[in-house]
């Protein structure tokens, strides 16, 4: 017989506010608060409770938070079912959006860090939520929403991707010019480059540079090697000593946008820090 999940709290309450912080003991004053630490907390906000047509209940939180790998938005949720007292922490997935001032700033997946960061600020965070807790047979789907003010400064960035052209056409071959910059002393001056196209217009993406392979994916010895897409692993980046990469894009009678990320490395001690840059989109009309 499968375990059930371990129960959690119900929380309430306006917003809850999770602290790298150990709580002082009762009784005993605790240390003054530590600003830095309260700017880089995560924060959470009831967003509202999806219900089944038999009962069952889920009881949505949003959680943001950003920083240096962005802004990451979680959406942990506590399941009910009918004809018992038991709460579950439940199974979340979905999508998220951020406005701010009415206007869309980021986007991604549930849970997620993949959206840069805007800075601080109130942010309204709409999500489609599918909440989910097998062996008591919930599996409920919805929209919730939350208002978050997030406070942790944006944080200076440390690289950037240019290119040299912003719209392709098709049936034609367009040679794009990538440079990858350095902008803070931060970082060991290693960064990998991806591009990418659409995978069913027939795009190919192909260079000369030693430094790019075409993707490999599947199983196999051989795999299937993705012709849309480029993995550049690049070197001996520094402050004013930026890398270049030349692509040629090819282009059936299909149009096909390009876009690019950068992954970077922070070294800090054993930690894992740097994170995912998005770079230019190159369009097609």
């Amino acid at each position: 017989m499968p375990s059930r999940p371990r129960s959690v709290p119900i929380l309430t309450g306006a917003a809850l506010v999770c602290l790298a912080l150990v709580p002082p003991a009762w009784g005993r004053p605790g240390p003054a608060p530590d600003p830095a630490a309260e700017a880089a907390s995560t924060l959470c906000a009831p967003a509202g409770t999806l219900r089944g047509a038999g009962g069952q209940r889920a009881a949505v939180l949003l959680c943001a938070g950003g920083g240096p790998r962005g802004l990451s938005v979680s959406a942990p949720a506590t399941c009910r079912v009918p004809g018992t007292a038991a709460r579950y922490a439940c199974l979340t997935s979905g999508t998220w959006t951020a406005r701010r001032a009415g206007r869309t700033v980021a986007s991604g997946a549930l849970p997620g860090a993949d959206a840069v960061y805007p800075g601080p600020g109130t942010y309204t965070i709409t999500a489609e939520v599918r909440a989910r807790s097998a062996p008591e047979g919930v599996d409920l789907r919805g929209t919730v929403r939350a208002s978050l003010t997030l406070r942790t400064p944006r944080p200076a960035p440390t690289h950037r991707v240019e290119v040299d052209r912003t719209a392709l056409r098709p049936g034609t071959g367009t040679t794009l010019t990538y440079t990858v910059h350095q902008d803070s002393a931060a970082g060991d001056g290693s960064a990998r480059l991806g591009l990418i196209g659409e995978e069913r217009t027939g795009v190919r993406l192909a260079t000369d540079d030693a430094r790019c392979v075409s993707p490999v994916t599947g199983g196999g010895p051989a795999g299937t090697r993705l012709r849309h897409a480029l993995d550049c692993a690049l070197t001996g980046l520094r402050p004013g000593r930026p890398a270049t990469v030349r692509v040629r894009v090819t282009l059936g009678p299909a149009c096909s946008t390009v876009v690019s990320r950068l992954g970077y490395w922070l070294p800090r001690g054993q930690e894992v820090t740097g994170g995912m840059l998005p770079g230019p989109t190159v369009r097609c009309g």
